[in-house]
This record gives structure tokens, sequence and C-alpha cells, in this order.
């Protein structure tokens, strides 16, 4: 059996391929199913690495992203797009894959596209609780629909084909030892901890605003900070000038979490400040973590904004927006909720009810379904 993905864009897109894609493995071996393999096809993006060491096959097609305002380079970008779908047309004649799994995103349209001359069966996941438009688009001729939020139900026209799932999450990042993350991050106060991440590649603004407050923070928390490859050392040198050295043993900087990493943090962390890309709201969730989301201004179709309040009311989480993101308030907000005993017990039992751990292996499953029809 032949498995493709497809997706494009940004960590958001990659991580739950990953996740479903173990999840088949454990599903083949479970089944004894011999001769599958797993492709991917999509643009030249940053996370083709993570694909690859879970043995995913790369191949590149050129794409072009779908704006929603006017620039000169829309025009170049239809040719990107056009060349991109011959491309996949050639692609996918070489491995004729049994199923397609698509995550969306502009990296996906020109297999999306193909997959549809050859006849090809597609599932397509959304992780927003506002679909892109890719997605959109493809769901007119998907054969199955995966959500992760309930609100984005009305943006499909066709209900019939719609599984509310959850957003796909890697199980190896769960079920960590606090005792394991305070070795892993050299904590040794009882302090409260907490963790600050500003998605996949950081954020300069929960950055700039953490370094704005971490003296105060560090007057009576432990700060585990990941501040993104590139904005590593500069934030790293920041801190050194505005922390004393007794300070600056309950900061932690982080460039980028691994697997590993990221299951002693979640076991480690008493609270969870956070972008709000599916992604992350769905491991904070699986984790059981209260959380105080900032979204990402101006984010496509303000999809953050509307992920973080959705999520929200569930009691899960609360939420500072960048035009109110400065260090007074940022401090203020997570006094006040460690502060408050009995709202983090709230939080984290409407986490995990909100969570949904089992969703890479809900698709998974729906993945192999398709594939082996389709291979019959």
């Amino acid at each position: 059996m032949r498995i493709l993905f497809t997706a494009g864009g940004t960590g958001g897109h990659f991580y739950p391929i990953v996740a479903v894609s173990r999840e088949l493995k454990k599903i083949i071996e479970e089944e004894r199913i011999l001769g599958m393999k797993m492709y991917y096809i999509g643009p030249d993006d940053f996370g083709h690495d993570v694909l690859k060491k879970d043995e995913i096959d790369v191949r590149i097609v050129i794409s072009g992203k779908m704006r929603r305002y006017a620039s000169l380079r829309n025009i170049v970008d239809v040719f990107k797009v056009i060349g991109g779908t011959v491309q996949a047309f050639f692609v996918l004649f070489s491995i004729m894959p049994d199923v397609i799994f698509s995550k969306g995103g502009y990296g996906s349209l020109p297999v999306v596209i193909v997959s549809f001359f050859y006849g090809i069966p597609l599932i397509i996941h959304e992780s927003d609780s506002r679909p892109g438009i890719v997605n959109r688009v493809a769901s007119l001729f998907a054969d199955r629909i995966a959500i992760s939020f309930e609100s984005s139900i009305p943006f499909f026209f066709s209900k019939k084909k719609i599984a509310l799932t959850g957003n796909p999450i890697r199980k190896n990042i769960l079920g960590g030892s606090k005792e394991a993350g305070q070795e892993e991050f050299s904590i040794f106060s009882r302090r409260p901890v907490i963790l600050v991440m500003g998605g996949s590649q950081g954020s300069e603004i929960i950055n700039k605003t953490l370094m704005g407050a971490l003296r105060e923070l560090t007057k009576s928390f432990e700060i585990i900070h990941q501040t993104g490859r590139e904005n590593f050392e500069g934030v790293r040198g920041e801190a050194s000038v505005i922390l004393n050295q007794e300070e600056k043993t309950y900061y932690h900087p982080v460039a980028f979490f691994d697997d590993r990493m990221l299951r002693s943090v979640y076991a480690l962390a008493d609270i969870c400040v956070s972008r709000a890309g599916s992604g992350s709201i769905f491991e904070i969730a699986a984790a059981g973590k209260p959380s105080i989301l900032i979204p990402l201004k101006n984010s496509a179709q303000e999809h953050q904004k509307q992920n973080a309040y959705e999520y929200s009311q569930y009691g899960a989480a609360a939420i500072i927006e960048e035009d109110n993101l400065i260090p007074s308030v940022f401090l203020n907000e997570i006094r006040k909720l460690l502060n408050d005993k009995e709202r983090l017990a709230l939080m984290t039992d409407r986490a995990k009810k909100f969570s949904k751990p089992d969703a890479a292996e809900t698709i998974a499953r729906e993945v192999m379904k398709l594939g082996v029809h389709s291979y019959e």
C-alpha cells in the first residue's frame, strides 16, 4: 500500500502528519500488513527533516500562496501553482498512491488538484476553526473531511463527509514525569513552573514581552522559554544582562523543543503561555495544562484568534490579545492565574475534556480503510 501525505507552510502542518504516520505504522504492525510505503509531496519547507526522520519519502514540487489581498506576487504565484500542478501530475503518476492525506495549506493545492484527475481517494484534515481556502476547495471532491473544531462545520458544503476528530498529536510527547523534567532543565526549587512558547518558529513579540517581565517573574517562578532557533542567541544575551546570577538559575531558555523535551516540559509545567495554533492548543489540552493563549495578530482569517476563543469557551484557557500584550498585563495575568488554585484545577479538568488524544489513530484507521478499498 502506498500512502501519500501533502501539506505546506508551517510546523502546524508537519507534526500532525508525523502523528498520523506513526499510528499507521502501529496499525500495520498489529495487522501484519506488508509492503506499505509513505510519501510526502509539497514545497521546499523547513519541516522536511521531521518527515524524513519518520521514514517518509519526501518529493518537492513548487507552489504559490493564495493571498487574500492585492499583490503583484499573486500573478507570479498563479504560474507557480500551474507549474507545481504539472510537476505533481508526473510525480503522482510515478508513485500512484492508494490514498492521499492532505493537511491543507498552499503547498497541498497541486497534489489535491491532480488527485481529482487520477481519482485517488482523498482525506483532508482542517486544523483550525476557520478553514483555509485550499481545504474549502479540496472538500468539494474529498472522500472524507476531518476537523478539529466544531465551529468549522458550516464552512464545508458536504456535511456527511465530516468527522470531528480533533487535531492529531504525537503521543510520545505525553506521559512524562516531573522528576525527569526537573533533571532535564536543572530545576531544583519548588516554585511553580511557567512554560512559554511562541509556536514552532518562536515569537518575537512574546519574547520581547517576557524580557520586560522577566526579572519580576524570576522572583517567584521557574521559567522555561522556547525562543525559536533564530532568536535564541539574542534572547539569551538579553536575559544575561537583565538578570543577576541568582535570578539566572530560574530562567531556562531553549531554542526548540524536540519530542523528548516536550514530554518533559508538559509534565513539569504548571501553566503554559502559547500562541493559539491548533497544534499547540491540542497538545496543551492533552497534557491537561491551564494556559494563557496569545493569538497571532493578522493570521489568515484570524484563525488563531478564533481557535483561542473557541477553546477558551470550554474554560480551559485565558487570552491576551497582541494589542494588549505589555509586560505588566502579561505579569498580572500569570500571577492572577497561579494564585487561583480552584481555577487552575477547573482549567485542567476542562482541558482534558476538550482534548482528543486519539485523533491521530482515528484518522490513520480511516486512511487505511480508504487505501485498502482503493487497493482492492
